[in-house]
């Protein structure tokens, strides 16, 4: 029998995050040489993470830092509800913001490929992986920037971490920068802030449909112009943040309540876990 300890068990596990059984197993293999029995953790820690690359992580939550006027917002999956529930997920987590706040990640390339104490954040996830046994991974980032930066986070089940987050920049201090957040939270279909973001291919297609669903529907020739021009508008409603009705006032549009605060929007980024 190989000879170690229970507190070289115990040791062990504090530095790889490895299970009981596997520490002692890896010492087993490795004739109680805690050095030895590290490489041997990493290679069925690495293999097992090939294993997982085929799941799918669609579990998580969402973080978010704000300094002022920048505002950074990470989303980190896991498989299941139980390992998001998780102190250990939540510290890898709560890592991985921190890098991207250091490095001003504005996407999830760039934080993966950054450095953290000598080693790149995608392995530290794949580290992750093997320790908590499921697939672990960034799948977005966004850095938002302004005068001030509103954020809201908004948990689905008491018992779960955040699962959506928004960041929302205006040129100047307003409290009503954060109801705006959580109207946007509270609207998956907001894409854009005003129309004049909305690509040009997308408004014609939206009115070669509205054209073409008109006529499906027997409308009159003279009357398509202005039916068109009204469904088009209907998306902007639906789509642009500014031209939507206010969650909180239905009475005012976002864009009427954000002029009467003194302020303009500039930007917005809004994740959902899996979605």
């Amino acid at each position: 029998m190989a000879n170690y300890t229970l507190d070289d068990i115990k040791a062990l596990r504090e530095q790889t995050g490895a299970g009981m059984m596997d520490v002692k197993k890896a010492l087993d293999e490795s004739d109680g040489d805690r050095e030895k029995a590290v490489e041997y953790l990493r290679v069925k820690g690495q293999k097992g993470v090939a294993k997982r690359e085929s799941r799918n992580a669609s579990n998580g939550l969402v973080a978010i830092h704000v300094d002022g006027g920048v505002g950074t917002l990470v989303e980190v999956n896991c498989e299941t509800d139980f390992v998001a529930k998780g102190d250990k997920f939540q510290a890898v987590a709560q890592r991985v913001l921190d890098q991207a706040v250091a490095i001003g990640a504005a996407d999830a390339e760039t934080l993966l490929d950054s450095e953290l104490d000598g080693k790149k954040v995608r392995e530290i996830l794949d580290e992750a992986n093997a320790a908590i046994g499921e697939k672990i991974e960034v799948r977005r980032v966004a850095r938002v920037e302004g005068a001030a930066v509103a954020s809201y986070l908004h948990k689905t089940s008491p018992d779960l971490p955040p699962q959506v987050g928004v960041l929302f920049a205006v040129d100047g201090e307003t409290p009503v920068a954060r109801d705006v957040a959580m109207h946007i939270a509270a609207f998956p279909e907001t894409a854009f802030v005003t129309r004049e973001e909305v690509p040009a291919e997308t408004v014609e297609t939206e009115r070669r449909i509205a054209h073409d669903t008109a006529v499906e529907e027997g409308k009159p020739e003279g009357a398509l112009p202005k039916i068109v021009e009204g469904r088009v508008n209907g998306f902007f409603k639906e789509k642009v943040l500014i031209e939507q009705p206010f969650a909180k006032d239905s009475k005012k549009t976002v864009g009427a309540v954000l002029t009467e605060a003194g302020v303009k929007p500039l930007a917005f980024a809004r994740f959902r876990v899996g979605a």
